[in-house]
């Protein structure tokens, strides 16, 4: 029998929750809020990334099974598919992207005197690009006659600290070292 705290509460408990509440109070993400909270919300996709989950309905079932932990895991209230749902469609985006980049910041900060094994005098990036389908209903394009309408996607690591950096670029048909030198500037240093 389990003793202590589980898993999962004992990784969400290193998250700087002051800092998440800055990131919905600068989006107002709980104003005239009825249901799930942004916290909660970002506890059910974190825990949805971390178990390897695959859709709204896996993991409304993998939570309802955990409905007597719920509480220890860190959620304040019980999840349900729709409202999830409802919350991932209609929260800002930028909330969670701002926690982030503010985990991120803190990482690079706690990594950047770690050795690389090369001495450089300029910053290592590794390019890895991905072409992604992307549905015409959410994503209407110049041709929304029923073809598929490809993205090409590059993430950028950072070598040195190994963090990823994310550039969507529209041109699927061009070479990818052609688009990346045509489509985006050399990434802005870290915050």
């Amino acid at each position: 029998m389990n003793q202590g705290r589980t898993v999962f509460s004992q990784l969400i408990s290193f998250l700087p929750d002051r800092e998440f509440r800055r990131c919905v109070e600068r989006y107002r993400g709980d104003l005239r809020l009825r249901g799930l909270t942004c916290w909660d919300q970002y506890l059910a996709m974190a825990f949805a990334q971390l178990t390897y989950r695959e859709s709204l309905r896996d993991i409304e079932a993998c939570l309802r099974s955990l409905q007597g932990k719920l509480y220890h895991l860190g959620f304040r209230g019980q999840v349900a598919r729709s409202t999830l749902a409802d919350a991932n469609e209609s929260r800002d985006w930028r909330i969670f992207a701002d926690f982030a980049h503010r985990l991120i910041a803190t990482a690079r900060g706690l990594y950047v005197r770690e050795p690389m094994g090369v001495d450089l005098e300029q910053s290592l990036y590794a390019l890895d690009s991905t072409t992604i389908d992307l549905c015409l209903a959410l994503f209407p394009g110049p041709g929304s006659g029923g073809a598929k309408l490809p993205s090409r996607c590059i993430r950028c690591w950072t070598c040195a600290a190994t963090f990823q950096r994310l550039f969507a670029l529209p041109m699927a048909r061009c070479m990818t070292s052609t688009c990346w030198t045509r489509s985006c500037r050399k990434p802005e240093p870290s915050m």
